[in-house]
């Protein structure tokens, strides 16, 4: 019976797919960690969670929410938090347990409509396409980034089908590129029935005003339809939000499956978020130091790799194409006290796996300096 599942994990060792959960180097003395989504490197900051204890009687607050949000009875923990984002965005806010259930729930809920077809980015996440496929509805995809053969599809749909949902990320988890928010919301501009659809996960608390993503820094006037954020990254917790207006909260309450059917986040989960973003906002300095990092990070790996252009972010690939050589260098990176993890197929193209970098507010200039000698050093 269990012939299938053996003979598919032996296929997947002899491609060097296969994964294995990673030890845990936080115990080991010297280790700079390149492998988290921390990136304002919040979640190691000891001083930051004893502020968050002694601001509030942890002990008052219930460690488990005990139903679905729909059934909880813990509502003032999610509604702070809900009305502080709804605050800074001006916009109605409805929490989710992570990203993924956020998108799965989110779009196949609002692809539901009647007649709707979705037109979402080559590379967008996982979650994505499993609420695209959740909805059922018709859909395809447009090449990373092409907003010119975008805009050629938005004309060849828009008076065929009466919703059209336009689909991106913001910051691209495995390259750290970013979208066109403003030249997205032009194209929006040209047709009365399609929507847009932006995942900040990636950007949230490191990108835009006070962190709030790259919308926040390109649409003044609302025209983003719905935006999606995270706690889980820069917020060094856990769930995510969505930013919509109030009918489509309404609907989305009454019609997103993981929304409904999920047990609630922990209510304690729900205050340190609170209490994270009342920091964040303030994070200038600490947002500028991240993007002086990462255009260091990008010169150097640019420097070392000119056949791949690596953009300045606080997320760069170094594309090595096979994943047995991802493991590889993964490997000898760590025995020099870099960690930094393969990214292979099917979480990237087949042809781009990868060493995927992140970077933490926390590292600091030398830190960088000593990975692109260390890089350099493994690469030769």
């Amino acid at each position: 019976m269990l012939d299938f599942y053996s003979q598919q994990i032996a296929n997947l060792a002899s491609e060097g797919n296969l994964r294995h959960i990673p030890a845990d180097t936080s115990s080991r003395p010297g280790v700079t960690d390149l492998s988290t989504n921390d990136y304002l490197g919040l979640g190691s900051d000891r001083k930051l969670r004893e502020e968050f204890y002694d601001s509030c009687d942890v002990a008052d607050i219930p460690m488990s929410s005990t139903a679905s949000r729909l059934l909880s009875s813990s509502q003032k923990y999610y509604s702070a938090l809900e009305d502080r984002l709804a605050e800074l965005y001006g916009k109605d806010i409805l929490l989710f347990n992570s990203g993924y259930h956020a998108n799965t729930g989110l779009i196949a809920a609002i692809a539901s409509a009647p007649d709707t077809f979705v037109i979402a980015d080559r590379l967008v996440h996982a979650s994505i396409i499993d609420g695209i496929v959740l909805s059922k509805c018709r859909f395809t995809r447009f090449p990373h980034n092409d907003f010119d053969r975008l805009h050629q599809l938005l004309e060849k749909n828009a008076g065929v089908y009466r919703h059209i949902l336009v689909i991106v990320e913001s910051v691209y988890s495995m390259d750290g590129d970013r979208a066109d928010i403003g030249r997205l919301i032009e194209l929006k501009r040209r047709y009365d029935n399609v929507m847009l659809y932006v995942d900040e996960a990636h950007a949230f608390g490191v990108e835009g005003p006070m962190g709030l993503g790259m919308v926040a820094a390109h649409d003044s006037a609302g025209e983003v339809d719905v935006t999606v954020g995270t706690f889980g990254k820069a917020c060094s917790s856990m769930g995510a939000f969505c930013a919509v207006s109030p009918i489509l909260k309404k609907f989305i309450l009454n019609r997103a499956r993981s929304f409904i059917f999920s047990t609630a986040l922990p209510p304690v989960t729900a205050a340190w978020s609170l209490y994270v973003i009342n920091k964040i906002v303030d994070m200038d300095q600490q947002r500028a130091h991240l993007h002086s990092l990462g255009h260091r990070l990008a010169d150097g790996i640019n420097a070392l790799l000119p056949s791949g252009k690596v953009l300045p972010s606080h997320i760069a690939p170094i594309i090595v194409g096979s994943p047995v050589k991802a493991v590889e260098l993964s490997t000898r990176l760590l025995e020099q006290h870099f960690k930094v993890l393969p990214i292979r197929v099917p979480t990237v193209p087949p042809g781009t796996d990868r060493l995927r970098v992140s970077l933490s507010a926390s590292l600091t200039s030398d830190d960088v300096d000593r990975f692109i000698h260390t890089l350099s050093s493994v690469l030769s």
